[in-house]
């Protein structure tokens, strides 16, 4: 028998409290018990989302809320500009497209964060665009995107800027309101600790106005309808009810531990994690790593696929190996959500019995060691 440890980027490991609050007996979703959970979690992303508007909420993965940002901010013909510097930076394309929107694309290398002024150039070569697609914590490549930088450019335009949050939200610091970021888009499956299945979108007073203009096609992802219906603390449709139940339990466990202590254990994870894969020789996949996750290069002569699946059937670990452009090229060890020192440690030494066993040339304890150095660290 071995024991499973799901260290991929999504979905993540589940929050043991709200696996037992999903087991409890369905409610009804329009009576008052429902009615006054949904207070206390729209409560409850406001402070996740460091935001004082409502915070949407949907029934579906991430990517239903990436499309409720287009089509509830844009209008037939609109231009977008949209930072691609990976598979999920690409999805914003790929949902402007399918809606007839007309992207301006700045492209990037991918394992390199988009440098602000590029956003800064394109803005002022066509001042017709009216929304800036960026993706923060890029899950593709392990890559973290200055989305402070950008948004200090975006604001002083009269165009909105609309970040995909849904790997960085909960693991990395993003004060929408702050930062004044219109639109942040988040999912379940990521740091909140719960299954797949919901979608959140922030949204500020400046994007409010936008999707008052707003003429491109939409209904179930309808922003307007949806706030609507929160204001009364009910959903326009039929939510997720056990995963909402869910919900509640996991931003009570992120409000006790306190934001700055939950992007602190991100950090900390985080930094061990680059720690071990370095000293057993590896490289690190992005300039600038995000929080979530750590993209280690693959070495020559090893397959990824092998790496993946010997830390799977030997380990009992799940991982991620690249994707599209990089398939093949790198893995990828989450550490965000319901994770913690242990699953670090564990980790790093079957990576590198993993590594021994495929051929690689690597001290065991190395990596572990480098680990407990960071760990035993205080901060």
């Amino acid at each position: 028998m071995k024991k499973r440890h799901l260290l991929a980027p999504g979905p993540t490991q589940v929050l043991p409290e709200a696996l037992l609050a999903m087991a409890r007996p369905i409610i009804y979703h329009r009576g008052p018990e429902y009615e006054a959970l949904l207070a206390r979690v729209r409560e409850g992303l406001k402070i996740l989302f460091q935001t004082k508007n409502e915070v949407l909420l949907f029934t579906s993965s991430g990517t239903g809320g990436m499309e409720g940002a287009v089509v509830n901010t844009l209008s037939p013909g609109d231009r977008a500009l949209v930072i691609r510097s990976g598979k999920f930076g690409e999805r914003w394309g790929e949902i402007c497209e399918a809606y007839g929107i007309q992207p301006r694309y700045i492209d990037v290398e991918w394992g390199r964060a988009v440098e602000p002024h590029l956003v800064a150039a394109a803005l002022k070569a066509d001042p017709s665009i009216k929304a800036v697609f960026a993706t923060h914590s890029e899950s593709s490549t392990g890559v973290l995107h200055d989305v402070e930088a950008i948004a200090r450019i975006v604001r002083a335009t009269p165009a909105i800027l609309i970040v995909d949050a849904i790997t960085s939200l909960g693991v990395v610091d993003l004060p929408m309101d702050a930062w004044e970021v219109d639109v942040v888009v988040g999912g379940s499956q990521k740091s909140l600790m719960i299954p797949p299945g919901l979608a959140f979108c922030g949204v500020s007073d400046k994007a409010w106005t936008v999707v008052e203009r707003s003429r491109l096609p939409k209904f179930y992802f309808n922003f307007k309808a949806e706030r609507k219906s929160l204001e009364k603390n009910q959903n326009a449709f039929t939510p997720a009810v056990s995963l909402v139940v869910a919900l509640h339990e996991s931003l009570a466990a992120i409000r006790a531990e306190g934001l700055p202590a939950v992007f602190a254990r991100h950090d900390r994870l985080a930094r061990a994690t680059r720690a071990g894969v370095t000293a057993l020789g590896l490289e690190l996949f992005a300039e600038r790593p995000t929080p979530a996750l750590t993209a280690v290069t693959v070495p020559p002569g090893i397959e990824a696929s092998a790496i993946v699946k010997t830390l799977r059937t030997a380990h009992g670990i799940t991982i991620s190996g690249g994707q599209t452009k990089v398939k093949g090229k790198i893995f990828r060890l989450a550490h965000l959500g319901y994770a913690d020192e242990s699953d670090v440690v564990v980790c790093l030494s079957a990576l590198e019995r993993t590594l021994n066993d495929l051929g690689y040339p690597c001290k065991l304890g190395e990596g572990v060691r480098a680990v407990q150095e960071v760990l035993s660290r205080a901060g």
